[in-house]
């Protein structure tokens, strides 16, 4: 068993820490944020459907416990890939 494995909180799926985004919970301030922080964290799979069920679903708020700004969803969407360019 790998400890870096986590779940993703969108679709359930199970792959190394490395594949998912983060969105964290820090504490004492209770501000959410991406990537860094000590606090309680969600994992979310790199993909536009994850990304939809989890805002759609309030599958991050659920996990961790607290309202998601906006800007968090908006910065996880300019993440993503960018479609292929087919010339």
């Amino acid at each position: 068993m790998t400890l870096s494995q986590r779940r993703c909180v969108s679709c359930g799926r199970l792959a190394e820490r490395s594949e998912f985004w983060r969105v964290v919970r820090c504490w004492p301030d209770q501000r959410v944020q991406l990537d860094r922080g000590m606090g309680r964290s969600a994992y979310l799979c790199r993909t536009a459907e994850c990304l939809k069920v989890a805002k759609q679903k309030k599958r991050l708020a659920r996990s961790l416990r607290c309202p998601i700004p906006e800007e968090i969803f908006t910065t996880l969407a300019a993440r993503l890939d960018p479609p292929p360019n087919h010339d």
